[in-house]
């Protein structure tokens, strides 16, 4: 059967091949000039400072990673980073290819926003965003925020969700009298791993610069495992988790002036992967043979200009189009088909507007409007077209002992189907309240508070999904509160910093959205039925040392309690327990050592037990596991160049552990990475 992939249209093969043409028109004008770049090993210190300030001085919690930081987390993709913040669960089905969505302290995928330089990327069908897809070649910061961000010059839609993953890319930076950066870089490593990747920074002049970034990964994902059922024991070998992907990303940057920039992005993601199905005893190859095909493209664009000090716009626009098709060939749907495809469109904009009242207060007003669409070659189909309007009021008011923000949310959504029926949800309105106050003006301590009312509309599929949707649906609601305590401390040259963070919070989940088989597992029924009570609590910590005058040592570690309790029906065998796949403990440490010689990394991930299904029974219990890893590198200077190379060992104790279960994650490891930038 021909692969339903449909590969680059005519505009987006000009698109692509006119970026290609730029890189190498500007690699061919680029003259042999001395490099003035030099290597500073510890300098990172200072960049890690600056952040951890960030971290500590936000009124909600906010983690964040740098490039350097990643660097040392022994990681591929955008996923596999976010599994080190506090509070995080990655619900991941094994393998590079496999679906990896996060869920931030048991509120589920949908209540997470993903933030690509700005702007929110989103998925109408399903309401979550697979960071599976998510390449950490070009990401320069990764952040999350808890509630919400202490920036209230932003989108509305970033005010419109529990927390908000934030994704910033690398811009382009000059040294001298260059005018190209690029660097080339190569990842193989177990399973058939091949990960290549080109990144191209080009200055075209004083007011334009742009970036080109195309990456391919491919890998078989056959890896072995270990399958027990009783007392039969056996070694398996993983089958149908083979991906190929291919990443293409140019981006344009315009500084017309210190008070006018903006960027014009172009995003394509293709890729064909198979969905390992569960490893049950005896019926190993039965259900793996699903498929699936998908193209996402986006354009989008952000300009910013400051007007006067006190007055500043920025305005935001974007087009989605997002391809799926499906195969299950051990399953006919009710028209007989093993196979359908997806289709979703969205169009967006934006506009905001930040006013500086007083030197301390400022206030902002932003607008938002998204027409989004779903259509598939499935009899009877609704095809929706969702209709949104987010407007937003925001205040913020700083000194150097109170950080306080308040922002309210207002919502209102339209949407029709192909029957001309009209859903019409009255507009919600969102408050959010935030403050952090810094007791004692000597000792960078502070108490912070904020409470936030938020919700999620829900997805197509939730609503329109052959057989199974539900109409009728209300939003799902959750009401946040969190109290902590954050503290930093610079002790000489040999302790630039010390920071600490303690987060205690509870989450309500109203009309909580649920799904559960009706009279087989092919027909299920949607409906707002669930509640849910969350407490938890957040602790991390993070030190640098530099002992000697080129040594550095960066330690980190993150410890997360949850309770996640159904609290739907006092008689139901499932009151009080624990929703599915959260660990009531959790946590991460890394340890990283520079010298000017070579680099050591340490990573650990651990989970304590979880539960599959919602009774808390024996037999539905996943067991706890530990994932480390340990990774070693080092750069070679040359006169223009700089390479380097990197080892790592992944999983180094061969762990053999679930995260979802009957879908085993991969053993020891091995990757070998081996870059040149110039």
């Amino acid at each position: 059967m021909a692969s339903p992939l449909r590969f680059f249209d005519l505009r987006l093969s000009l698109s692509v091949f006119g970026w290609l043409f730029f890189a190498i028109s500007l690699w061919a004008l680029e003259t042999d000039k001395p490099d003035s770049t030099k290597i500073h090993p510890i300098q990172e210190v200072t960049v890690t400072e600056k952040y951890l300030n960030s971290e500590v001085r936000s009124t909600a919690p906010l983690q964040i990673l740098s490039a350097k930081n990643i660097e040392q987390l022994n990681v591929l993709q955008v996923s596999d980073a976010v599994k080190y913040f506090s509070g995080v669960t990655v619900k991941d089905y094994g393998g590079i290819g496999g679906l990896k969505t996060v869920s931030v302290r048991s509120l589920g995928g949908n209540h997470t926003a993903v933030n690509y330089d700005g702007i929110t990327l989103t998925d109408c069908q399903t309401g979550q965003i697979d960071l599976g897809r998510f390449s950490l070649e070009n990401v320069d910061l990764l952040s999350l925020s808890s509630g919400q961000s202490d920036n209230i010059f932003q989108p509305a839609r970033l005010f419109a969700s529990a927390s908000v993953l934030n994704i910033k890319t690398l811009t382009p930076k000059f040294a001298g009298q260059k005018n190209i950066n690029g660097k080339i870089s190569l990842k193989s490593g177990s399973f058939g791993l091949l990960n290549p990747a080109l990144l191209l920074e080009g200055k075209i002049n004083k007011k334009f610069s742009a970036t080109f970034g195309a990456e391919l990964l491919s890998a078989d994902g056959k890896y072995p495992y270990t399958l027990q059922n009783g007392s039969i024991v056996s070694t398996e070998i993983r089958q149908n988790t083979d991906v190929q992907n291919l990443r293409l990303e140019g981006t344009l940057y315009a500084n017309f002036s210190e008070n006018e920039t903006g960027y014009l992005k172009g995003y394509f993601y293709q890729s064909e992967r198979g969905l390992p199905g569960p490893t049950i005893l005896y019926n190993a190859e039965s259900s793996s043979k699903q498929r699936i095909w998908d193209n996402t493209f986006f354009t989008q664009a952000h300009y910013e200009k400051a007007f006067s000090r006190k007055w500043i716009f920025q305005t935001n626009a974007k087009f989605n189009s997002g391809y799926l098709h499906y195969l299950d060939p051990t399953y006919q749907n009710s028209e007989g088909k093993l196979e359908n495809s997806y289709l979703q469109t969205e169009y967006y904009g934006s506009a905001t507007v930040l006013f500086r009242a007083f030197e301390n207060l400022s206030f902002s007003a932003s607008s938002d409007a998204a027409i989004s669409a779903l259509s598939a070659d499935i009899a009877n189909f609704s095809y929706p077209t969702r209709y949104s309007w987010l407007s937003a009021m925001a205040a913020k008011y700083v000194t150097n002992q109170v950080l306080a923000t308040a922002s309210l949310l207002s919502t209102v959504v339209i949407e029709t189907t192909k029957n001309n029926n009209t859903i019409n949800n009255s507009p919600q309105l969102s408050p959010y309240i935030s403050l952090s106050i810094r007791p004692f003006e000597h000792e960078d301590f502070r108490v912070r508070v904020f409470y936030k009312n938020i919700f999620r509309l829900p997805s197509f599929n939730d609503m329109y999904y052959s057989q199974v949707g539900n109409r009728n649906l209300k939003p799902e609601k959750t009401n946040q509160f969190n109290l902590g305590l954050t503290y930093s401390k610079s002790i000489e040259k040999w302790l630039p910093l010390l920071s600490v963070t303690a987060d205690i919070y509870h989450n309500d989940v109203i009309d909580k959205i649920v799904a559960y088989p009706n009279k087989d597992t092919f027909f299920w029924t949607i409906l707002n039925y669930g509640k849910v009570a969350i407490d938890g609590i957040d602790l991390t910590a993070e030190t640098t040392f530099q002992p000697w005058k080129n040594i550095g040592i960066i330690v980190g570690t993150n410890y997360s309690y949850l309770r996640a309790l159904i609290v739907t029906d006092p008689t139901a065998r499932d009151y009080n327990n624990q929703i599915p796949y959260t660990p009531r403990v959790s946590g991460s440490e890394k340890i990283g050592v520079e010298t000017p010689w070579i680099n050591v990394s340490y990573s650990l991930l651990w989970s304590g037990k979880r539960y599959a299904v919602n009774q808390n029974f024996a037999e539905n219990r996943l067991s706890a596991y530990f994932d480390h890893s340990i990774s070693v590198n080092r750069d070679f200077k040359m006169k223009h160049y700089l390479i380097h190379a990197n080892v790592e060992v992944l999983n180094l104790l061969d762990s053999n552990y679930e995260i979802v279960r009957w879908f085993p994650m991969p053993g020891r490891s091995f990757r070998a990475t081996v870059s040149l930038k110039f």
